[in-house]
């Protein structure tokens, strides 16, 4: 039995299908990896056994069976042979916790690398751009068990040129490198990434404690990783695009939503602050606590779904985040599909994430 071929997809402008025709075709490829999954993946298959589930009688995307994310974190879940794995991705964690393992074969790293490269097309438009990484080069140590964090960084550098790290070893900013970065580019569009907690933490903290005005107005600022640390503190949306405006002149600041179990999924933030579910993936709001479908502006319990995962079971995941669906196909912005919010973990849900578990190194 070969693996799914989904390359056909890769035609596709990520939100040019409405929501009934998406679902149809995206029910069909998810059903066909969910047979695959259970053929390859022992782990998976009982699971499904024991859950009762036939996938071959799947009629809608609501239908597709979900695992719950923490799963990764308890067990090695592979649909290929152990001497076909690439490259190993971890989740971030501090100190004891556990991580999630996923395990990729070439063929979904260069999947998710091209599903990921559409997706950032209809951000930046077709042409690398000079970026900044609200980072530290230490992040890239491990070329071959990549953390979310380094597992971001060198996703998102293909759509960048002249690669500059805004942070030194000591995770500290280098004031010197971002200045010589803005002067290389004035008046340039700059692509500028970061984990949300440490661009607020090791970027605009800094720059505000110092009193460090820079001039960064034709920069696009991407960001994701969660938000309970900075919700902690009382630092929500608004208050972070306003600090980034006044301490670096930046206005056009876009969220988003993904993890490391779905590497390449990305729900991407508009202009008018929704996430948007593209083409290659889906999102579902359930009820607790018993699971069922919520209805539109009913919040719940986030189901993630992709194309993308081959290697290991994860198209369908019960996350640990709560959210909103607010429409579908009707968003101001003119994306086609489902879009919806974020509203944060669930109570007494293990915090983890690709940022904000992230611990200084002494």
């Amino acid at each position: 039995m070969s693996a799914p071929d989904f390359s056909q997809w890769l035609d596709f402008e990520p939100y040019c299908y409405a929501s009934d025709e998406k679902s149809i075709a995206l029910t069909r490829a998810l059903t066909e990896l969910t047979v695959w999954h259970r053929s390859q993946c022992p782990e998976y298959q009982s699971i499904l056994d024991s859950l009762g589930v036939d996938p071959f009688n799947i009629q809608n995307l609501e239908e597709i069976p979900f695992i719950p994310v923490r799963l990764f974190k308890e067990f090695e879940l592979l649909s290929i042979e152990r001497e076909d794995v690439f490259k190993t991705m971890t989740s971030s964690g501090t100190s004891g916790q556990e991580v999630s393992k996923i395990y990729l074969n070439r063929e979904t790293a260069s999947l998710q690398s091209k599903i990921l490269s559409r997706l950032m097309k209809d951000m930046l438009g077709k042409k690398r751009v000079p970026m900044l990484v609200i980072d530290s080069p230490d992040a890239l140590k491990n070329r071959q068990a990549f953390s979310a964090r380094g597992a971001g960084i060198l996703g998102f550098s293909m759509f960048g040129q002249d690669v500059t790290y805004a942070l030194d070893e000591s995770m500290a900013i280098d004031v010197d490198a971002v200045t010589s970065f803005m002067e290389r580019h004035s008046g340039s569009p700059i692509f500028i990434f970061g984990f949300t907690f440490m661009v607020w933490k090791y970027f605009v903290l800094p720059l505000r404690d110092r009193k460090i005005k820079l001039s960064l107005e034709q920069a696009v600022l991407l960001h994701g990783g969660g938000w309970k640390k900075l919700k902690d503190e009382a630092v929500d949306n608004t208050t972070f695009r306003a600090a980034l405006k006044s301490l670096a002149g930046i206005d056009n600041v876009v969220n988003y939503y993904g993890m490391v179990e779905q590497t390449g999924s990305l729900f991407m933030e508009c202009e008018f602050g929704h996430l948007h579910a593209p083409v290659y993936a889906d999102v579902i709001v359930r009820r607790l606590p018993d699971f069922e479908v919520a209805d539109l502006g009913e919040k719940g319990i986030l189901q993630v779904l992709s194309m993308l995962p081959l290697s290991y079971p994860g198209h369908s995941l019960l996350t640990e985040d709560t959210g909103t669906l607010i429409g579908e196909d009707d968003c101001p912005c003119g994306r086609l599909g489902k879009y919806f919010q974020v509203h944060g973990r669930l109570a007494k849900a293990e915090v983890r994430g690709c940022s904000d578990t992230h611990e200084k190194p002494e």
